[in-house]
């Protein structure tokens, strides 16, 4: 949706790298993890607040909490992959989810739009936000339409795709879930569906309110993300909210593993963003960040109330950040001129601070490009990425895996490719400013340290299953990528 995160008195870190065993737990560090992405917020970020909040609810929580100051979303940093690099320990080449609006050569449309089953030619957008809700302007319509999802033979018959069946590896809910303890998740979309993993029972309660239904503004969006702390209060009392999705025999006490994102940060920032020269926040972001943090202070308090607060380590780890921070590097380009510069055919271009692009026919990439390159200057394009170099740099192969662009366009630092007339930043690139982002952990058992050097989120899930008493190695996506725990666990 997004980094801090702190450890030291450095344990020796775990090596992922052979195949994952069968789950097994042990008796945990703690008996709870509340895991909360606070979308939009960049690492540099919570040293402002502190510094304006010193009496704050984060900063309480660094007093006995490890920041990571040098912390990296995933590349892209859209959303889908930001989580997924926290909750599967792996990186779009392995979980196959590049974008929320993506592409798959083996894919085929929704029904709702072609009124064919898996019918040739195959190849397909697959796209994973409010547009495959039965009804996107209510904030509970039902969930997920399948007439909505694009399709895929697979057993020898056509299915709709959904996010969860999407992911290639499995998911942190899904582990915890298969150990025989509790979970619960909160997010924008009923999508979000994709953090049950690939056998769809990651989550005990799954709480989706939609959040195209809401008008964008700060104050509407404050009043949607209280919907989500309602859940969290509502979890830790071992209740379930109205219009969840309830697996089994739902809650019977507060989730062993249990989250959800804020939204109000990320709104903030694309209407008010920061201070001209200072960079200091406007008043609009930081009323979204006292908002957040009193809802952080809310639910340190239930903890507290039900006598779990000791037990439980709270992580704040944003799935993405947002740029530009500085407002004076904001410039507007048209994608259809991105597009049409291209000269080939094109299956897919998703854009914002960054361009995916599939190719219709991926022998003309060398055509592409060198059309691209003459409008370096009309584009603003930093880097066109492709080629072998889009396979060194850990991208994958776009010739052998169905989902991998053909040319990834990072634009300069503060381009956005869109038709918006409302927003003044944008998240999806791979600038600093995309994917620095704010990530810490706390419990009162921890001594307040700052680690400096570079993490990446992908970190997060091995952590939180170790401290719960399972085997990081349990978690694919770590292993296939040989991530290892947070220093400090």
């Amino acid at each position: 949706m997004l980094f801090f995160c702190v450890i030291i008195n450095f344990a020796a870190l775990l090596n992922l790298t052979s195949a994952a065993p069968s789950i097994s737990r042990s008796h945990g560090r703690y008996q709870h993890v509340a895991v909360f992405s606070v979308d939009g917020m960049h690492g540099s970020d919570v040293e402002k607040f502190v510094a304006l909040r010193p009496q704050s609810t984060i900063a309480q929580l660094l007093e006995t909490g490890y920041e990571y100051t040098n912390a990296f979303t995933s590349a892209p940093s859209d959303s889908f992959p930001g989580t997924l690099a926290q909750f599967t320990g792996a990186s779009p080449k392995t979980t196959g989810v590049w974008y929320d609006d993506a592409y798959d050569r083996t894919f085929y449309p929704p029904f709702s739009e072609t009124k064919m089953h898996c019918e040739a030619p195959a190849g397909a957008e697959v796209v994973y936000d409010e547009t495959i809700d039965y009804n996107s302007t209510e904030l509970f319509s039902g969930g997920i339409n399948p007439a909505n999802l694009p399709q895929a033979n697979r057993s020898s018959q056509c299915q709709p795709v959904y996010p969860h069946n999407r992911l290639r590896v499995n998911t942190i809910w899904e582990i915890v879930q298969a150990n025989g303890l509790k979970t619960a998740y909160t997010d924008k979309h009923p999508a979000y569906d994709l953090v049950r993993g690939p056998s769809g029972k990651g989550l005990t309660v799954g709480y989706f309110p939609e959040i195209a239904a809401v008008a964008n503004t700060l104050n509407a969006t404050i009043a949607y993300d209280q919907l989500h702390v309602n859940a969290f209060l509502d979890w830790i009392d071992g209740k379930t909210p109205a219009n969840s999705e309830v697996q089994g025999h739902g809650l019977s006490g507060p989730p062993t593993l249990f989250g959800g994102n804020f939204q109000v940060v990320n709104v903030a920032q694309k209407l008010y963003g920061y201070e001209n020269g200072s960079l200091a926040f406007t008043a609009g972001l930081l009323t979204a960040f006292e908002f957040v943090d009193r809802s952080l202070g809310n639910v340190v308090a239930a903890l507290k109330e039900h006598g779990i607060f000791n037990d439980t380590l709270i992580v704040v780890a944003s799935k993405h950040g947002q740029a530009p921070i500085n407002p004076a590097l904001f410039r507007e380009v048209h994608p259809q001129l991105l597009t049409s510069s291209i000269g080939v055919n094109v299956s897919q271009s998703t854009t914002d601070d960054i361009a995916l692009i599939w190719l219709e026919d991926q022998s003309t990439l060398q055509t592409a490009i060198g059309n691209l390159n003459k409008a370096r200057t009309s584009l603003q394009i930093q880097d066109l990425i492709y080629g072998e170099r889009l396979m060194s740099m850990g991208f994958g192969d776009p010739l052998t895996d169905p989902s991998v662009p053909d040319i990834i366009v990072r634009p300069t630092l503060g381009t956005i490719y869109t038709t918006s007339k409302s927003k003044i930043a944008e998240h999806g690139g791979l600038s600093d400013d995309d994917r620095n982002v704010a990530c810490f952990v706390s419990n009162p058992s921890l001594n307040k340290t700052k680690v400096m050097g570079h993490i990446t989120t992908r970190r997060v899930g091995p952590t939180i299953l170790k401290v719960l008493g399972i085997s990081p190695r349990t978690l694919e996506g770590a292993v296939a990528e040989e991530v290892a725990v947070l220093q400090g666990f």
